[in-house]
This record gives structure tokens, C-alpha cells and sequence, in this order.
């Protein structure tokens, strides 16, 4: 795979800092049960990078000392983590929102037949990936059989209350686009996949979050074989809109990997870019344990060319685009 790092560090991209913390981001581990062309992860079936119990332990200390309202729970698939369940439990005891990020086929794996209900059970916020409404682009994506298995987890979610109102059980659907494009705009979206799910099988959702695909990893790497790193990047940095600045994920945001290592998004992590050392941390690389000492509010944000994925356009966070209709969230 190409090595995507040495072209982006150098950037004009500006200078931010970040507001005060109050989501915290957990990479779980980068085992999945799909392997996903956009997924700037690069996880799949045969990773074996995990969290260990120590580090997992670590979490809900972190939430009370820093009284941090949302846990994002990421991967890979976050629920082939042995602990998911016990920190979801954990988190919600301390009447922490907490997120989990599903590609909805993970349903039907093994030992995930009561994933629905637990989900449900302690009303976890479910943020599904489901790249477009067709059969065919769903499974050129993301492999042969896949529409058909996240048309039936949404159809169990939805029996369940998700996506429905005033049910209180949070229903949130991402698109990426599929090849070196920017996403269209969000709202209008959105308005095409309620239509058309539920006409035609009958779903319900809240929102759709439109988010950029980055030219990192998996993703970045097939740009570069294709001849479109360069192009690509063009687009991001013509599209660039200095508005988005105010509302990036990292402002509020700090990312978390397996082994409890600290980043400013999950983007950084994948590029292996740490959060700068702060006067507070134990050695050059911030931990977890950091968090239970250290405030983040001020410092500096590590930047480089991909930054600007999260600035062109309408913008793109964790949580869809910045900017509706020309607006700034």
C-alpha cells in the first residue's frame, strides 16, 4: 500500500487550537468483518490490533474526570471488542450519550444476534454506514451481498424504535462517495434516501451525515495507483471554505487508538500524527491516563494537506457536513 504521509505534511494549511473537550473518540481496535475501499482505517477481518483491558479500563475514568458528555465508539467494527458491551454499560451508568459507529452487517456475525436489543436497551446512538439506496453501488463498495444484510439490520433497528420519533433510539446514516469526489450537498441527500428507502422498504432514519473521503490509507493509496492523488487534492484545497474552520471535529474532539495513544481526529491516527505534548503529559507520545490530569483547551492542532477534506465545500466532521445551505452549523 502507498505511503500517503510524505505527501501531505507539507501544507498551508492555517494554524487552530482547540475549544474545550467534550467528546471522546475510541478506536476500539481495526478488526472488522469487512474490508471497505473508502475506509481510511484500513481495517478487515485479519487485523489484530485490539485494545487491551487496562487500557479499556481507562475510559470511563477518563469520562468522569473531564465530565465529557458523548463516547464515540469506532473501529474496525467496535462490537467484535470482548469489552464493548461492558463499556457501553459502563458509560451509560454515568449517563454518558454514547455512539456507536456500525456498518449494520455486523448483526448477523456470530455471537451478535442480541446486538440490536442491547443497542436499543441502553439507547445507544447508532451512526450506520450505507454509502447509497442501490443494490449495485452498495455492493460494488462494500462487497457482493452487503445492501441486502444493511437493508434487514434497518428494518430490525427500525422494529425496534430506532429512527422513529419520539422513541428516543437515535438512527444516523453516512454516505461516502465512491470515487475522488466531494459529497453532494447533505440536505438534499438526505431528502433522496428517505424517499427512497422508505418507499421502497419501508425504513425510517433521522439524518444522513455526507462525509469526504480522505486521501489516506486505503483510500489515499488507490489515488495514488490510479494517478489522482494530485487531482484529488486540487479538489479539496479549490473547494477550501474558511467558514468550516469554526466547526471541525478536532476543536471539541480527541481521538483515542487501541492502545490508548492520543490524536487530534481518528484521521491523525491513521497517519500517525500524535497530539502535540502538553506540559502535562507523561513522555512525547499523550495517553489516555493523560486525560485524567490534563486539559486540552488551547493547544494546538496538528494540520497536514488532509485537513482540508474537512474544509472543502460543505465541509466534513463525525457528524456529516459543516454547513447547510451555505450556513455554518
Amino acid at each position: 500500500m502507498h505511503a500517503t504521509l510524505p505527501l501531505l505534511q507539507a501544507t498551508e494549511f492555517p494554524a487552530i487550537h482547540r475549544r474545550t473537550l467534550e467528546i471522546l473518540q475510541v478506536n476500539l481496535g481495526y478488526k472488522c468483518n469487512m474490508s471497505c475501499l473508502h475506509c481510511h482505517v484500513n481495517a478487515g477481518p485479519t487485523r489484530t490490533e485490539m485494545m487491551d483491558a487496562d487500557t479499556l479500563a481507562l475510559i470511563p475514568q477518563v469520562l468522569a474526570a473531564g465530565k465529557l458528555h458523548t463516547l464515540d465508539l469506532t473501529g474496525g467494527a467496535p462490537e467484535m471488542h470482548v469489552g464493548f458491551r461492558d463499556l457501553v454499560r459502563a458509560a451509560r451508568a454515568q449517563d454518558c450519550k454514547v455512539i456507536d459507529r456500525c456498518n449494520l452487517t455486523i448483526l448477523f456475525e456470530p455471537g451478535q444476534e442480541d446486538l440490536a436489543e442491547f443497542l436499543a436497551g441502553h439507547q445507544v446512538e447508532i451512526v450506520a454506514s450505507l454509502p447509497c439506496y442501490s443494490l449495485d453501488n452498495v455492493d460494488k463498495q462494500r462487497g457482493k451481498g452487503t445492501f441486502d444484510k444493511s437493508i434487514t439490520a434497518l428494518q430490525q433497528l427500525n422494529a425496534l424504535g430506532y429512527g422513529k420519533p419520539d422513541s428516543g433510539l437515535t438512527l444516523n446514516l453516512v454516505y461516502n462517495p465512491q470515487g475522488a469526489s466531494l459529497p453532494p450537498n447533505q440536505d438534499r441527500l438526505q431528502a433522496d434516501y428517505q424517499r427512497e428507502l422508505f418507499e421502497h422498504f419501508g425504513i425510517v432514519f433521522n439524518q444522513l451525515f455526507a462525509i469526504t473521503n480522505m486521501p489516506i490509507q486505503r483510500f489515499g493509496s488507490t489515488l495514488i495507483s490510479k494517478g489522482q492523488f494530485n487531482d484529488y487534492m486540487d479538489l479539496l484545497k479549490t473547494n477550501y471554505a474558511a467558514a468550516n474552520l469554526d466547526t471541525v471535529m478536532c476543536r471539541n474532539l480527541v481521538s483515542v487508538d487501541w492502545q490508548g495513544n492520543l490524536y487530534d481526529c481518528d484521521f491523525n491516527q491513521l497517519l500517525t500524527l500524535a497530539l502535540p505534548a502538553g506540559e502535562k503529559t507523561q513522555g512525547d507520545q499523550p495517553h489516555l491516563r493523560d486525560l485524567l490530569q490534563q486539559d486540552l483547551q488551547g493547544q494546538a492542532i496538528r494540520i497536514a494537506d488532509h485537513c482540508f477534506g474537512c474544509t472543502a465545500g460543505q465541509g466534513s466532521s463525525c457528524g456529516g457536513a459543516l454547513k447547510e445551505e451555505g450556513v455554518a452549523k
